[in-house]
């Protein structure tokens, strides 16, 4: 049985295609037509799918779309009815595009799928978007039962929901509905911080250290009311998201102090302290859910899914809060995972296929479930780009590699099936050393194109976790935060401590400062041989010559475009910034052996948003 899941026309468009409840192949559209998040039908995703499976669209069983477009339509017009006449000029925009396009999505679907092949619409399902999320964690966790929660911004109508999940059966049990949203209310501190919606949230978490939490108990007596339970109620006087183009009110401004900061403005104190602020309210508001859920849900296990789900730091909380035993977290939990949970909800709950689980080892294949590109395909590409490289046995590639690690410089790594979800986990990623107290500013400034405060994750050999970290649990995704163990920090002056915001950067803090963050956590991903055994030998390489098993991993691209695909993709952001090594499969390349004029080709037409 072959089912395709499909997410699209709101961000983050993908592409899912299971086999017999395998999830054979996952790929987001952006990564193709390199524009970032993009969120149109997802043509290049579904024939990257149907080709890996081997199979044709008429071959397929079902087609599932992540959630229903009917009922989202019936939350917008009750909201601007709701708040009538505000709204008006909000309401000429959306209704006519929801009216000529999206309120039909059953023929506009049939219609694109067609494009793929003769597609019988009979075979088209509709799940709700929050099912998809809840589906993608709990059927993809090497948990037989489960709790699920679920928090983004919203779906139809929940923005936070709570199911049981066990074997091939998933029931949700509650739901928080809009426009009470702990997604929303983030995302307004992400607006009024001066960063994008729905892309810029992990900048706010990453620059929470460096603030102070002044304005965390102002958030809990006007903006939030929370219950003990966890549920909660937004004071909308605050907001304008629920009919307005802009995510705060002049109400929301005036108690802070301000209007919202421009993106490009110099960031201050204030944001900072906002910031952390914010963070410090959503981590209390999410111990206070799954506390409650760990009352409510006899079991050990915990799923976790939709955007919310990406903050790791709150993840770090829930996971030494120990009120669940085992956390298993969807990598990508944002909407592009919605068309995996599509697609899983189908093949139990429509299809009511049997489930069976592998102790210990969940279905998402270490999240490489993208396309792969064949040696002598990479050999192709970067011929036709002009590249100059060289083709190395495993040995020499991981040799080299290593070498040029140590050497303190920027390593691109472009290897086997690409990544599914926001993160880069080994298969395309930038790679830098750990110990340099050079590499953050290095990456972030000349390589990332990026502001110099955010923070880098340490890739570390899963069994050396222990030795440097506060935690010795599984984080293969890049999912959970812990801190630095106490006796890998470096002790810091009385001057040091009183350096304040962006001053805090120049303190070294522990014997691996290009991961260690100001208040001393990480954002760990432990690095398993069995789901990605090129990266385990590069990470053994450099441990072997250093004594350290962690290496600085960040994402291949650079600020506003997709992580890359192709191996030509890799060999531009390599010529377009200041990347010096590349490694593609067995070829490698070095930034000195390339054509100088091709260089200063890249460069100029490399210019990142």
């Amino acid at each position: 049985m072959h089912i395709l899941g499909i997410s699209a026309f709101y961000h983050d468009s993908a592409s899912a295609l299971l086999k017999d409840g395998e999830v054979v192949a996952a790929a987001q559209e952006e990564r193709f037509t390199r524009k970032r998040h993009d969120s149109g039908f997802p043509h290049h995703a579904i024939d990257y799918c149907l080709t890996e499976a081997g199979v044709s669209l008429s071959d397929i069983n079902h087609v599932a779309f992540y959630e229903k477009p009917f009922l989202k339509f019936e939350r917008l017009l009750e909201s601007y009815l709701a708040y009538a006449p505000r709204g008006l000029r909000s309401f000429r925009m959306a209704i006519p595009v929801w009216i000529r396009e999206k309120l039909f999505q059953k023929d506009i679907l049939t219609r694109e799928l067609k494009k793929h092949g003769l597609f019988d619409s009979g075979k088209l399902l509709f799940t709700e978007h929050h099912q998809s999320h809840a589906a993608s964690a709990f059927f993809c966790s090497p948990f037989q039962e489960s709790a699920v929660l679920t928090m983004d911004g919203v779906g139809e109508w929940a923005t936070t929901s709570v199911a049981r999940g066990d074997g091939n059966q998933l029931q949700i049990l509650k739901e928080i509905h809009f426009p009470h949203s702990l997604g929303l209310l983030y995302s307004a501190f992400t607006y009024y911080t001066g960063f994008k919606v729905n892309s810029g949230e992990y900048k706010l978490m990453g620059l929470a250290p460096y603030g102070q939490p002044k304005y965390a108990q102002i958030i809990l007596d006007n903006l939030v009311d929370v219950k003990p339970d966890g549920s909660f109620h937004l004071n909308l006087e605050y907001f304008d998201y629920c009919t307005g183009l802009r995510m705060t009110s002049e109400k929301f401004h005036r108690l802070f102090g301000g209007a919202p900061r421009m993106p490009e403005q110099r960031i201050t104190q204030r944001d900072m302290d906002l910031a952390a602020s914010i963070q410090g309210v959503l981590e209390s508001i999410v111990l206070k859910l799954t506390r409650s859920l760990a009352a409510d849900v006899p079991s050990r296990n915990l799923c976790l899914a939709g955007g919310v789900a990406l903050n790791c730091v709150a993840n770090g909380k829930i996971l030494r809060d120990g009120r669940f035993v085992n956390i298993w977290i969807q990598p990508a939990a944002g909407d592009a995972g919605g068309a995996l949970g599509a697609a899983l909800s189908a093949y139990y709950l429509y299809c009511g296929q049997p489930r069976t689980v592998e102790p210990g080892k969940d279905g998402m294949k270490g999240a490489y479930l993208g396309p792969r590109f064949e040696q002598g395909e990479v050999e192709r590409q970067l011929r036709a780009a002009g590249a100059s490289f060289r083709v190395l046995d495993d040995r020499e590639l991981f040799d080299c590699c290593a070498n040029s690690l140590v050497e303190g410089k920027a390593l691109g790594w472009f290897q086997g099936r690409m990544e599914f979800g926001p993160r880069a986990l080994g298969a395309r990623s930038i790679l830098g050393d750990a110990r340099s107290p050079s590499m953050q500013s290095v990456l972030n400034l000349k390589v990332k194109c990026r502001e110099s405060f955010r923070p880098f994750a340490p890739s570390i050999l899963r069994d050396q976790l222990s030795g440097w970290f506060e935690m010795d649990a599984d984080s293969p995704y890049m999912l959970l935060v812990a801190d630095v163990l106490k006796s890998r920090r470096r002790p810091t002056t009385a001057e040091q401590e009183q350096l304040f915001g962006i001053e805090k950067l120049s303190v070294r803090r522990s014997e691996i400062p290009a991961v260690t963050h100001v208040d001393y956590s990480a954002r760990i991903q432990t690095v398993h041989q069995d789901t990605n055994p090129r990266y385990h030998a590069l990470l053994t390489a450099f441990s072997q010559r250093t004594g350290c098993p962690i290496i600085v991993n960040t994402s291949f691209n650079v600020r506003g475009e997709p992580i890359v695909c192709s191996p030509a993709d890799a060999f531009r952001c390599f010529m377009g910034t200041e990347v010096e090594s590349l490694a593609v499969e067995n070829c490698f390349l070095r930034k000195e052996d390339q054509n100088p004029a091709l260089r200063q080709s890249y460069a100029e037409a490399f210019v990142p948003d």
